[in-house]
């Protein structure tokens, strides 16, 4: 077993190794466009954010559960008077979504190189099986990665798991992600380092306050800066 402190780290997917966010705010605008005849965007963008809370027990997180939040929302807002033609282009967007090209984000393919086979890599996604395992396979990181794990959500119990199925546990491991509620607060809990890498769009949904008095939790600008926090973690 290595003496390091850290011999695993996870990594987050979604607007932590490539954009994502950006994708959904685009999508979101052109849904209001569609509906502006009954609302004005704020008010539909409002409603929207309710009806995907109210539906993440349901449908989980992705694109699927986000297009029938979509759906619900039209039928809502216009009280049942939604056109079938705009739910039709709901659905188009949608599809869209699923076909997008994966964009890495800055520093992503240069770290992971140097630090592939020196440590143990994850994946620690959430989100659809099918659209996370294409964008893996269309973003040419996958050959980066020890293990892929794909899951309904991130918790501190999902962080143990994991980190002691395939690592020397959580207490050797560290999560990396743009997520305060989904990647660090529970990677910490977990008792694994957190290291947050903060994203412009990171959706409100995941926001809460950082940990910042807790001793294994990090900050850094972008992920070209990863590697000298390990160094001084040891």
């Amino acid at each position: 077993m290595s003496t390091r402190q850290v011999t695993a780290i996870g990594f987050d997917a979604d607007d932590t190794l490539w954009q994502n966010e950006q994708f959904y705010r685009l999508t979101e605008r052109h849904f209001a466009s569609l509906l502006a005849d009954f609302a004005d965007e704020t008010h539909i963008s409002a409603r929207l954010l309710d009806a995907e809370k109210r539906n993440l027990s349901h449908y989980g997180f992705g694109i699927k559960g986000f297009t029938l939040s979509m759906v619900e929302t039209a039928v809502e807002v216009t009280e049942g008077r939604v056109p079938a033609s705009v739910i039709a282009q709901i659905l188009d967007i949608g599809r869209d979504l699923l076909r997008h090209p994966v964009e890495s984000l800055p520093h992503v393919h240069e770290t992971l190189e140097a630090l592939a086979g020196r440590y143990f890599l994850v994946m620690i996604t959430k989100g659809d099986l099918f659209d996370q395992e294409r964008k893996l396979a269309q973003s040419g990181l996958g050959d980066y990665f020890d293990a892929v794990e794909i899951v309904s959500d991130k918790t501190a119990v999902t962080y143990r798991r994991i980190f002691s199925k395939l690592a020397d546990g959580p207490e050797r491991a560290m999560m990396v992600g743009n997520s305060l509620k989904s990647d660090i607060v529970p990677a910490i809990a977990a008792g694994s380092y957190g290291i947050f890498v903060p994203h412009e769009l990171t959706w409100v949904f995941e926001h809460v306050e950082p940990p910042v008095e807790a001793p294994r939790f990090r900050q850094i600008a972008h992920l070209g800066e990863l590697h000298s926090i390990i160094e001084t973690i040891g």
